[in-house]
């Protein structure tokens, strides 16, 4: 006697259809906090950012007896401003070239700030000034 190998059989369209609906189900229902999550995250990184921007920017105060103005800007933390010549111990951030934010737009830096001896922050994830939520701006004076 020959036995037959019954071969398996796959899934029908009904059962991958019953599948994606639920994957889309929880993917609708989880997907709004995940991207809720990424956005605060980037946001705490800006405000780290911004706090060690501050500690260089601390430094640089120390050697050279003042921040650097606006128009030397984030930029005098890791090359050399003309006017300080050989006062300048830098670079005062471990990388050679000034991050951007998690955004990857420019920090604005503006000194003598508003707030303080300078003001230092990130537009946030729209790039322009004010916003709510992922859009909101991140400063140093908060």
């Amino acid at each position: 006697m020959k036995r037959r190998i019954r071969s398996s059989r796959g899934f029908t369209l009904i059962e991958l259809l019953v599948v994606l609906l639920i994957l889309g189900m929880i993917a609708g229902i989880a997907g709004p906090s995940v991207m809720s999550y990424l956005g605060d995250s980037k946001a705490k990184a800006a405000k780290l950012q911004i706090e060690e921007f501050g500690n260089s920017l601390d430094l640089f105060k120390i050697d050279n007896g003042r921040y650097p103005d606006s128009q030397e800007g984030l930029q005098a933390l890791v090359q050399a401003p003309a006017a300080l010549g050989e006062r300048w111990h830098g670079p005062y951030l471990k990388k050679k070239a000034v991050p951007k934010d998690p955004w990857n737009n420019e920090y604005q830096y503006v000194a003598p700030g508003q707030h303080g001896a300078y003001d230092l922050l990130s537009f946030g994830a729209d790039g322009r000034e004010g916003g709510e939520g992922e859009s909101k701006d991140v400063v140093s004076w908060e």
